[in-house]
């Protein structure tokens, strides 16, 4: 059993890295292997439309045929039996660098025939947390849920199985002060991570327990 997390944020050790290596540590307790790739550590580029993963008897068919520092994280998301994705939330979405190994991830499997047929030979199971500036009121107004759903319905759609865990209201800096943060309360913001963000590390802790049970 092996799971996979993917670190789609720029910081290695805050909200979003914090929370996969609690799930890590849930997989880990029920005896599988772990890795965690920090996204923001490689030198890559997103898709580059060059369609040889398309390409009828060719000899990236049903691979991403770019060579970059990518192409082993995309080698070790094909050999894991679940991958744990993480990214904070940039206007609405996910980072550019997790957008782009999206991209190379999941066209490669994409097949353009009628019935959109998918190349992946098994199922792995996927889970995505996400973690935002805004509050849960916020993000449903500014409507952030509609393209978590969509990105759960196309990981589903190749995978087999995808769930997110929504990760809201985060507390941002170690000191306020040194920044223009008049829009926030820093004390709801400082109480929050004190009280709130623990409960959110055991739901990312249990997704990685519950990914290991099911594989097991």
């Amino acid at each position: 059993m092996k799971v996979l997390a993917v670190n789609g944020s720029p910081r290695k050790e805050w909200n979003t890295a914090t929370l996969l290596n609690e799930a890590l540590e849930g997989v880990d307790s029920e005896g599988a292997e772990t890795e965690l790739v920090h996204l923001y550590e490689l030198d890559y580029k997103g898709c580059i439309s060059c369609f040889a993963c398309k390409k009828i008897d060719g000899n990236s068919y049903g691979k991403c045929a770019v060579k970059d520092e990518l192409t082993p994280v995309l080698e070790k998301a094909e050999e894991a039996d679940a991958i744990i994705f993480g990214s904070p939330i940039y206007f609405g979405r996910v980072t550019g660098e997790m957008r782009s190994f999206l991209e190379r991830l999941l066209f490669q499997y994409l097949v353009y025939d009628q019935e959109h047929s998918n190349l992946l030979e098994k199922k792995i199971l996927t889970g995505f947390i996400y973690t935002m500036n805004v509050n849960k009121e916020q993000m449903k107004e500014i409507g952030y849920e509609q393209n978590f759903k969509s990105t759960e319905m196309m990981l589903e759609r190749i995978f087999g199985s995808s769930e997110s865990l929504l990760v809201t209201d985060t507390y941002q800096f170690e000191d306020y002060s040194k920044y223009v943060t008049t829009a926030f309360d820093e004390e709801a913001k400082a109480k929050r991570k004190e009280e709130v963000f623990p409960k959110d590390c055991e739901k990312a802790f249990e997704m990685g327990a519950r990914f290991a049970r099911q594989k097991s």
